[in-house]
């Protein structure tokens, strides 16, 4: 009959439904739904305050909540010992009253639409295990015969662990003879006499609840086989335990069966009897025993960890000694508690007139049996008659409305329960957006967007979206998707992409739709990263994060700084050590703890950007630690260490310090420097000190601290191992030699008593050493002959020994000032400035000390110039070494000198030789020391200089040179002139080309040749018309400036201004002006805004005030200007036609006075307006000198003349302007 059952429900199952999964929002009306609970075995102690029961469940109306216990309806609220928790259906036992509770709990949760119902919760609270008060009975046992001493633990909270020990807590010696069980018994194979003691005792251990408990001391008696009155072993010998074939004292019989879990360790024990001790081996019948096989407690207990199907069958362990055997077989069965097949039965939505399929599958071993539930009680009659019910499967057929309900399923084996609950919601309901509508939604430029369209519905809606603005679906385009739960999604949002969207939700019960819109922002960015920094510790730091975000986020955006995963504590306060300033962060006197990885992250409501940077510390290194000494030897000891933290640079070497404390005790001094790489070192030491140790890193940032002192090491004493070093023998007086050298420190004694050994012989004489001891670190030796070779030597001893063999050095006895002075002494001039001057050495015997060299000494007596002027100008040059000529520079030509030589030691200068007297030759001039160009015509410039400072002799005239310069400074042929007149400070040098830049070279000279030349540069200037003077028209007293038009562009002029007076004509100004070339830069500022202007506006107006004033003098006086007229220009028109200009040009200011009003002339100058200043026939000054900038030429070449006091020369340029300039 099963076959057919089992056939129909797969045809059942077989069949489509469409009733899906249930994920109903809280919104909606459904069935409850436990979400958490307290579940399985649980253990509370009764020393705890309290013990929590959790239920909470969701639904629609919101849950209620029943307990039952032990099978019975149970009301936590009834009982005043129990508090309920509010927000679910948990209550919480109170600690005391723990006891009085244990039992097994299920909670149900239940609405409108029905009941669900949780798992079986059994609370166990366990009492404090306790061994029973008993009275034990000695136990006696013959010797060789097995004996159990059994314990009996009391169950309590697991692990357990079992002792057996004595009452003065010494643990009971176990071995292959005597061990301890898994049941806790102590087993004896066979009972010996040294067994008998009354203080057997039982412990056991509870750790979870930290107990020990103890049972009653046993005590056991082992009567000896040996007949009494036996003294010793010799006579026992013929008395000896019989043996014994093994048997089994645990586990009983021949054959036993094991059940475990899946996953569990198995433990099999077989603990035997006998004599001799039995030996037990194991056995897996038909197949070895699993790799993962354990064997302990002397081979009598066999654990395999983690048992799978695959190591069930038959085991067998045997017990043998030489008497016999004893087998005991296992039969391991691995079982599983129910687990489910296929997954728990699933929740599901389905509409009304479905079949609805609810399977309920589990497996285990044994066969878990199923028990279904509907809303926590069994299934009524009327719900298995309209729908068929098998084993592990319901079919609700045509389903109803009243079909919703809560299915629960529950699979239980001897190991276990499970249980589910599958709530079926029956039901038709047209589509509800639970989103809300108008939801403004932002995204940044090429991020995503989500806009959320939550709906339910059943059958379930098909949802859709589209823009609002144009009515277009957006499913299938690029970068638009919807979900399954209806969300739309915009990949990479650009701008485009802003507006509103609509999304709609259909099913065959209904429509429905909410209207949501997009906003796309510039996304946020770091632009300047921070980057990773090395920093010293003690020093500042900064990283930087600059960020560039969407203006409108203004409000949302926010800078945080995290180290390591940890936000850094930034604040603007004086103890605060970091503080964030335009996105930098600055770490103020950086430490260790500042040392790792920094993480800016700019956030803003829509995204974020983080960037990272490692902040590594760069520190001096840590003190070495742990220092040890060992190898003691008597003139050293190894010293070994633990370097400290290098602090990210690499220790290049440590530096070994020493403190003794007999010489310069609390003084540290360095002993030996050790490679970087090592952390050992054999240190030499000197003898007779009393050490310690200590050390310190140095790297590249610098030295690290020292570490601490090691103990104390004292050396024994010994003999010197050095002698004095830097011996110095000098010769302070003529008869004595003083001897010196450098003492051995104090460290370097190596003992007490030291003294010195000085000795001393002369050099190349057969004579012994002279010996002296000496424990000051100098001595003179008296009457010795000047300066001869001595040999010393210096040897160092205490009361040791000696020291080293000394080495032996050459020194000289004392000098004296040499005796004779250099013969034929004899010079010779090189040329004008050098002489060579020779001798003949002195005898070396004279010299009477180490030859420093000689010294030459002249006197410059005077010049050949002047020769009745006495100078005397002395000077002296040392040359060393022995030597016969030297050459001697500096001197002055066409002069005469004296000169003498002596030689000289380290005691002085020996006698001068006889004077030399000699001349030196006429030699070439200094240079000018000025030269001046000056009043430049189209073809001469007048040049104007200085003679020489120092003519080296008799001047015989001078050498100018000259050559012509173009536009890109490349300069033509050389020409010369020779001046032979050497009195003469002036030329006049002709025959130039006009408008041309000429360079010019001036050198004086002698009959010994030309000296240097002075360099100067000159233009020559280009007139239009040399000769010829045009009048302008009169110009009006009132203004102060006057154009004058007409003019040729590039051309040089002279304009003269004349005062026109009664008496004569004079002129006022004068000077030379070159008109621009055309294409020149145009003016780029008016003539009002320069500054040479305004200086000429009051210049013109102090010169007109003159005037007027000068009119006035001659008014009152009436008397005219004196002064004589100049001779006549030539081609100068009378002044008739200036007349005949100002009454051709009337103005009311000119033309406001009558016949005593001042006139303009152009018959003669004012007095120094143009001889004063030396300019002969023409000013050779140009207006432009007086103007701060450009000058004002019009393009025509007209001019606009504004007056002012002179100033520096400069060029006028030709215009590009197409109309004069005006103010």
């Amino acid at each position: 009959m099963r076959l057919p059952w089992r056939l129909g429900l797969a045809l059942l199952l077989a069949l489509t439904s469409r009733a899906s999964g249930l994920d109903i929002p809280l919104e909606v009306e459904q069935l409850p739904t436990i979400t958490a609970q307290t579940s399985g075995s649980v253990i509370a102690f009764p020393l705890e305050d309290t013990f929590t029961m959790r239920c909470e469940a969701k639904g629609n109306p919101t849950p209620e909540y029943r307990w039952t216990k032990d099978g019975q309806d149970f009301d936590p609220s009834q009982d005043s010992r129990i508090k309920t928790e509010e927000d679910s259906g948990g209550f919480v036992l109170q600690g005391k009253y723990l006891t009085l509770f244990q039992g097994r709990y299920r909670c149900y949760a239940y609405n409108k639409l029905g009941t669900a119902m949780s798992e079986e919760t059994q609370l166990i609270v366990p009492a404090v295990p306790k061994f029973p008060k008993e009275k034990l009975k000695p136990i006696e046992v013959v010797e060789g015969q097995p004996v159990v001493l059994k314990c009996d633990p009391p169950e309590g909270v697991p692990p357990r662990q079992i002792y057996w020990m004595s009452i003065g807590l010494q643990h009971i010696g176990q071995d292959e003879r005597v061990s301890m069980g898994i049941d806790g018994n102590l087993y004896f194979s066979n009972a010996v006499e040294k067994d008998s003691r009354k203080d057997y005792c039982c412990f056991a251990a509870f750790s979870a609840i930290r107990t020990i408990v103890q049972k009653t001391a046993m005590s056991m008696i082992v009567k000896s086989l040996k007949p009494d009155g036996q003294l010793n072993d010799t006579e026992a010998g013929a008395i000896s335990t019989p043996g014994r074939i093994p048997s089994l004292l645990t586990p009983p019989g021949v054959q036993s069966e094991v059940h475990l879990v899946k996953g569990e360790e198995l433990e099999l024990e077989c603990i035997a009897e006998g004599f001799p001790t039995p030996v037990v081996e194991w056995l897996k019948l038909g197949e070895k025993l699993p790799m993962r096989t354990n064997v302990k407690n002397y081979g009598k207990l066999l654990t395999i960890p983690g048992m799978a199907e695959e190591d069930e069958g038959k085991y067998m362990c045997k017990a043998r000694n030489s008497v016999g055997e004893a087998v005991h077989y296992f039969d391991v069965l691995v079982e599983e508690p129910p687990s489910w097949l296929s997954g728990a039965p699933k929740s599901q939505l389905a509409l009304i007139g479905e079949d609805v399929h609810i399977k309920c599958t589990a497996t285990g071993k044994p066969k878990p049996a199923i028990v279904w539930r509907r809303n926590g009680q069994p299934l009524d009659d009327a719900l298995i008659t309209r729908s068929q019910v098998f084993e592990d499967a319901i079919v609700l057929h045509n389903a109803r409305p009243e079909d919703s309900a809560v299915y629960q399923c529950e699979a239980s084996n001897r190991h276990g329960t499970i249980l589910a609950n599958a709530n079926i919601m029956v039901m038709n309901m047209p589509p509800v957006i639970l989103s809300k509508g108008y939801q403004e939604y932002g995204a940044v430029r090429g991020g995503d967007v989500v806009l959320v369209c939550t709906v339910f519905g059943s059958p379930p809606p098909s949802i859709s979206w589209k823009r609002l603005d144009t009515g277009a679906a957006v499913e299938g385009r690029e970068r638009f998707s919807i979900s399954q739960n209806g969300s739309l999604t915009i990949n990479r949002a650009k701008k485009d992409d802003i507006g509103e969207y609509v999304c709609l939700a259909t099913n065959t019960e209904g429509t429905s739709a909410i209207t949501a819109s997009v906003e796309v922002k510039e996304p946020t960015r770091i632009v300047q990263p921070p980057k990773d920094l090395e920093v010293l510790c003690g020093t500042n730091a900064k990283l930087e994060c600059q960020v560039e975000y969407d203006i409108t986020l203004m409000r949302d955006y926010k800078l945080v700084w995290t180290k390591d995963g940890k936000r850094v504590p930034v604040a603007f306060t004086e103890e605060s050590r970091y503080f964030v300033d335009y996105g930098t962060l600055h770490i103020v006197n950086v430490n260790q703890s500042d040392e790792g990885r920094y993480t800016c992250t700019a956030t803003t409501s829509l995204d974020q950007d983080t960037a990272s940077a490692t902040v590594t510390v760069l520190d001096v290194p840590d003190a070495p630690e742990d220092l040890e000494l060992s190898e003691h030897k008597t003139r050293s000891v190894r010293l070994t260490w633990v370097p400290g933290n290098e602090h990210n640079s690499s220790v290049s070497e440590f530096v070994v310090e020493y403190e003794e404390n007999q010489w310069v005790p609390g003084k540290w001094r360095q002993l030996q420097r050790v490679p970087g790489n090592q952390a050992t070192v054999v240190l030499e030491l000197q003898g007779h000190l009393n050490y310690q140790f200590r050390l310190y890193a140095v790297n590249a940032i610098g030295e690290g601290p020292p570490s601490g002192p090691t103990e104390r090491f004292k050396t024994f004493p010994a003999a010197p191992d050095k002698n004095p070093e830097n011996i110095r023998i000098q010769g302070h007086l003529p008869h004595q030699m003083d001897i010196s050298w450098d003492p051995l420190l104090p460290v370097e004694h190596n003992g007490p008593g030291l003294e010195y050994k000085l000795s001393y012989r002369r050099l190349g004489v057969e004579d012994g050493w002279r010996e002296h001891l000496v424990k000051r670190h100098s001595f003179s030796v008296k009457d010795t002959p000047t300066f001869v070779p001595y040999e010393i030597k210096i040897q160092s001893r205490n009361s040791h020994g000696w020291g080293p063999e000394p080495k032996v050095v050459t020194g000289y006895s004392g000098e004296d000032v040499p005796t004779a002075a250099p013969r034929d002494v004899a010079v010779e001039l090189v040329n004008t400035t050098l002489l060579r001057v020779s001798w003949s050495r002195v005898p070396q015997a004279t010299v009477r000390g180490h030859m420093g060299g000689y010294n030459v000494h002249w006197t410059r007596r005077w010049s050949l110039l002047q020769p009745d002027r006495l100078q005397e100008e002395k000077y002296s040059l040392s040359f060393p070494g022995n030597r016969s000529h030297v050459l001697v520079p500096g001197l002055r030509p066409y002069s005469e000198y004296r000169l003498t030589v002596n030689v000289f030691n380290r005691k002085g200068n020996g006698p001068s030789s006889d004077p030399v007297t000699f001349q030196t030759p006429e030699g070439v001039p200094e240079q000018v020391p000025i030269l001046t160009a000056s009043n430049a015509q189209s073809d001469s410039i007048t040049l104007v200089w200085a003679p020489p400072f120092q003519a080296h002799g008799i001047l015989t005239g001078y050498l100018l040179q000259y050559q012509p310069v173009n536009e890109t400074l490349d300069v033509g042929d050389l020409r010369e002139v020779k001046i032979s007149e050497s009195d003469t400070t002036q030329w006049l040098l002709r025959g130039l080309q006009g408008a041309s830049l000429y360079r010019l070279h001036l050198s004086a000279c002698t009959q010994a040749g030309c000296g240097p030349a002075l360099s100067q540069e000159a233009s020559t200037l280009t007139l239009a018309r040399e000769g010829s003077w045009r009048l302008s028209q009169a110009v009006n007293a009132s203004k102060s400036f006057h154009v004058i038009e007409g003019l040729e562009p590039g051309t040089v002029y002279t304009i003269r201004l004349m005062v026109k007076s009664l008496l004569d004509n004079a002129s006022i100004f004068e000077d030379v002006i070159q008109t621009r070339v055309k294409g020149s830069a145009g003016l780029q500022d008016t003539i009002s805004t320069q500054g040479w202007f305004i200086g000429v506006m009051c210049a013109v107006a102090f010169l007109t005030l003159t005037a007027l004033t000068a009119c006035f003098v001659h008014r009152n006086k009436g008397g005219k200007y004196a002064g004589t007229p100049p001779p006549p220009l030539p081609d100068m028109p009378s002044s008739d036609p200036v007349k005949e200009k100002e009454d051709l040009n009337p103005d009311e200011e000119s033309q406001g006075g009558n016949e005593d009003t001042c006139e303009y002339s152009d018959k003669e100058p004012l007095k120094g307006s143009l001889h004063s200043l030396g300019m002969g026939g023409g000013s050779q000054d140009s207006l432009v000198d007086y103007a701060d900038g450009d000058g004002t030429f019009d393009e025509d070449g007209s001019f606009i003349g504004v007056y002012s006091g002179h100033k520096q020369r400069g060029s006028v340029d030709e215009a590009d302007v197409e109309a004069p300039v005006s103010t």
